[in-house]
């Protein structure tokens, strides 16, 4: 019997340790913080050995095969002796795409992953297919694999997932941009960030395909330097030598995928933004080439409502809107958000910085932000660069402090717009926890 071990208690962790029992390993899990109660029982209810709190090395080092929870950096003391010894090192997403034949549309890219996943994934569903949510959101896709297998996966996936992805194929490999990101992770090597992102599409044939933004230059560059065998779909704004979907001069977003071509008003997506217009032309792709019918894809496109803590409308507080985009943890997302603001705008930044080149987003903080609100347990980077460039700008430590201070600044007509271009785990647990904090300090401020 090989022994199976799992770094990292969480949902990855605990969906892969139920199907390699399922699949006859002597499994072990190991967490080196605390593991939530929910996946404790789980694993007891299972009979899975399990620790927390540290690892045991003589538990550990016997392994024959390691998953390791994405968040572990490949440098982990025990990550480095486990590769040392030639254990085989495996992603979840790896470990479960031996177990299926399912189908498998994927996502990546720097911003933009969830909304198009779940858009993806309301289509597939109001077509009536069987599809699982997997990767970043949803189950774990071993867990489903497991136990709730489905025909049809839409997979979110990260850098740090796709690092230990080797024989997994994706069917539908989309990439909405790569922009510098987790260069902490990556020796402050942008090449190695944006070759963790190309791993999604390794192993596809000429029957499988790569949907991708077609004016990203970074993708491009790539592109010229491999020879891919898949179809190739790009989207853009505007029509190109080659685009799968772009907009025309009267706003019709045009899809011409192999064997189905419709086209729907922009003013009809339900989302808005040049940021969700990509996600919108990604998706309607997606569809495409899974035969899902256009009228299908027209009305799911048409209904969708927008991720949580993306570009979220919270509350219009004295004339003052208050938008959530707590998940723009880097540069590009919150140029992204600016790009789409059409008032004046006091801009909630800070957080864990991971490199970040604050540059990208001047040009739409000079023409559109009246104030910068630093919220982070150090702003230094943030004052240093912004002080002269906007009228006010003001350093808080605290989520309470930054909405108070937003709130002062604020006048009936503007947007408060918390997009912060960085991580949120110098204050916060998660970016959810970051937007959900938020949401609960502007309507404690509306009941007051």
């Amino acid at each position: 019997m090989q022994r199976l071990i799992i770094l990292g208690g969480g949902e990855s962790g605990t969906g892969a340790a139920i199907l390699g029992l399922r699949k006859g390993f002597d499994v072990f899990l190991s967490d080196s913080g605390p593991i939530a109660q929910k996946y404790r029982d789980l694993m007891d209810k299972n009979g899975i050995e399990w620790e927390e709190g540290g690892h045991t090395p003589e538990k550990i080092l016997n392994a024959d095969i390691v998953i390791k929870s994405p968040g572990i950096p490949p440098t982990a003391p025990l990550v480095r002796q486990l590769a040392e010894k030639g254990v085989p090192i495996l992603s979840e997403i790896e470990f479960a795409g031996r177990y299926t034949d399912s189908k498998m549309v994927c996502i990546t890219g720097s911003n933009g992953k969830t909304t198009t996943t779940m858009l993806i994934y309301h289509i597939l569903r109001k077509a009536g297919l069987d599809v699982g949510l997997a990767g970043n959101v949803g189950n774990s896709l071993a867990l489903q694999v497991a136990d709730d297998p489905h025909d049809v996966y839409v997979i979110e996936l990260s850098s740090f997932q796709l690092e230990n992805m080797y024989d997994f194929k994706a069917d539908v490999a989309i990439m909405t941009n790569i922009t510098p990101d987790h260069l902490d992770r990556y020796d402050y090597k942008f090449e190695n960030y944006v070759a963790a992102k190309f791993r999604i599409l390794q192993n596809q044939t000429p029957d499988d395909f790569f949907i991708y933004w077609q004016d990203d230059p970074v993708i491009n560059a790539q592109i010229r330097q491999l020879q891919l065998e898949q179809q190739l779909l790009p989207f853009a704004e505007h029509l190109e030598e080659g685009s799968a979907s772009w907009v025309d001069e009267n706003g019709i977003v045009h899809f011409a995928a192999p064997g189905e071509v419709w086209e729907i008003p922009r003013d009809k997506l339900s989302l808005t933004g040049l940021h969700n217009l990509y996600n919108s032309m990604a998706a309607g792709l997606s569809a495409s080439v899974l035969n899902i019918r256009r009228d299908d894809i027209r009305n799911a496109l048409e209904d969708f409502e927008a991720v949580e803590h993306r570009l979220e409308f919270v509350e219009t507080i004295d004339g003052v809107d208050y938008i959530n985009d707590s998940k723009a943890t880097n540069v590009n997302s919150t140029w992204y958000a600016l790009e789409s603001m059409k008032t004046p705008t006091i801009l909630i930044l800070g957080g864990k910085d991971k490199g970040n080149d604050y540059s990208e987003i001047l040009p739409f903080v000079r023409e559109k932000v009246k104030a910068i609100v630093c919220m982070g347990k150090d702003n230094s980077k943030l004052l240093d660069f912004f002080s002269a460039e906007v009228p006010a700008i003001r350093d808080t430590h605290s989520l309470i402090e930054a909405v108070e201070a937003a709130r002062d600044l604020a006048t009936e007509g503007d947007t408060v717009l918390l997009s912060p271009c960085c991580a949120s785990f110098d204050l916060f647990k998660s970016y959810e926890d970051r937007g959900r904090q938020f949401k609960d300090a502007v309507r404690a401020f509306k009941a007051h």
